[in-house]
């Protein structure tokens, strides 16, 4: 911007607020919020502010955060191929989008073909506008502007929304920035793991010992099944798996830290020693809820002539090292230590005790005695003496 236009900007108490205080806001959905509250109470005449945030995460490819006056802000999320189907298509936003154009429709004049524009329409809105926001690296979001004033937005009302929107467009690169990095981290890595490398946790060999319930468990006959099945045949048996483990984990508020081959190694931190038992039990509980939503998956892939899964799936307590592990520039945040060695061993142990949750000494101990059952004493590998290994007293073997 030119000197003429910067001095413009500044002049506006709306872009004051903008540079001193909508950038000490950083919840994407509390900034969208003020700002609707703001640019009115600038005496602009809005009815409804939505940004639309592209992003990376496996889940869904972007958010949308629609504030309305009076109404607070609404967020949705956009699946993944929504840009091949007509529901964007028949939209504004491919203008902003693709050719990089501002949008501009009169509601109160011809009736609009684009569905989101009827709907406004019928709100009462008489003016719609979006526009690109164009970031550092090339990348681009797009914020649209309604207005339900007769007679819409006059130009001078616009002239001033675009010359703020540089001002919220360095505010929301931020945001995108951040939310992607933390989209990224907490799918590849985790969300505890993921906090602490932003957090600045980077340095190799750096980490904390913790108390947790190790999780492991691997799939039966994998290696056999991965010969005979296609490629894609086996990758969605893996997700169908890694996606009822992983849920099940993750719910009781556990962290998922890395898949190796058909293996699945977890955590459930315990926050102080009160905790061990409660923390236990909600380990426990998580791998019933995962034996049944295999047993779920098992009857969808009967009635589809699919291969049924087996698993096996040990728990263990004990202290472990949770930081950065690996090569000077290709590291691996994770946990390791005895404990995880352990774990790994116990697993084993539900093939030759025909049983698919196996619990250590460690964990049976902080549960009810009713609530398990003694399998005996098992040699697990690379551990001196024979260990005592106990199932779950509700689980067929």
């Amino acid at each position: 911007m030119d000197e003429e236009t910067l001095s413009r900007v500044y002049d506006d108490p709306l872009a004051h607020w903008f540079v001193t205080e909508a950038y000490r806001i950083t919840d994407t959905t509390e900034l969208i919020a003020a700002t609707g509250e703001q640019i009115v109470a600038a005496g602009l005449p809005l009815y409804r502010l939505a940004y639309f945030q592209r992003t990376l995460h496996p889940e869904f490819s972007g958010k949308g955060y629609f504030w309305r006056r009076g109404r607070g802000v609404e967020v949705d999320s956009v699946p993944h191929g929504f840009q091949a189907g007509a529901d964007y298509r028949d939209n504004p936003l491919p203008a902003v989008y693709e050719h990089r154009k501002i949008f501009r429709f009169r509601l109160e004049g011809e009736e609009p073909q684009a569905p989101v524009l009827r709907q406004l329409k019928s709100e009462g809105a008489t003016d719609y506008v979006a526009l690109p926001l164009f970031f550092t690296g090339g990348h681009i979001d797009a914020l649209s502007i309604v207005s339900d004033r007769p007679g819409g937005f006059t130009g001078s009302d616009l002239d001033r929304l675009y010359l703020l929107h540089f001002a919220f467009t360095r505010i929301v690169e931020t945001h995108s920035l951040r939310d992607t990095a933390t989209n990224l981290l907490d799918a590849y890595v985790g969300r505890a793991a993921g906090e602490r490398i932003l957090a600045g946790e980077v340095k190799r060999g750096e980490g904390q010992t913790i108390e947790a319930v190790i999780w492991y468990c691997d799939l039966r006959g994998f290696t056999r099944t991965s010969d005979v099945l296609p490629r894609d045949s086996v990758i969605c048996l893996l997700n169908d798996y890694f996606g009822a483990m992983g849920a099940a984990v993750t719910s009781a508020g556990g962290e998922i830290l890395k898949f190796m081959g058909d293996a699945m190694l977890a955590m459930l931190p315990i926050p102080d020693p009160a905790g061990r038992a409660a923390t236990v039990s909600r380990a426990v509980h998580a791998a019933s809820v995962a034996a049944q939503s295999i047993a779920v998956l098992n009857g969808c892939r009967v009635a589809t002539g699919e291969q049924t899964l087996k698993f096996g799936l040990a728990l263990h307590l004990g202290e472990v090292m949770f930081g950065n592990i690996g090569a000077s520039r290709r590291l691996d945040f994770t946990v390791i230590g005895p404990a995880v060695n352990y774990a790994a061993r116990l697993e084993k142990i539900t093939t030759v005790a025909g049983c698919p949750i196996v619990l250590s000494q460690a964990v049976a101990e902080l549960l009810p005695r009713d609530a398990v059952q003694p399998l005996g004493r098992h040699t697990l590998k690379d551990i001196d003496q024979p260990q005592m290994v106990y199932r779950l007293g509700d689980m067929p073997g």
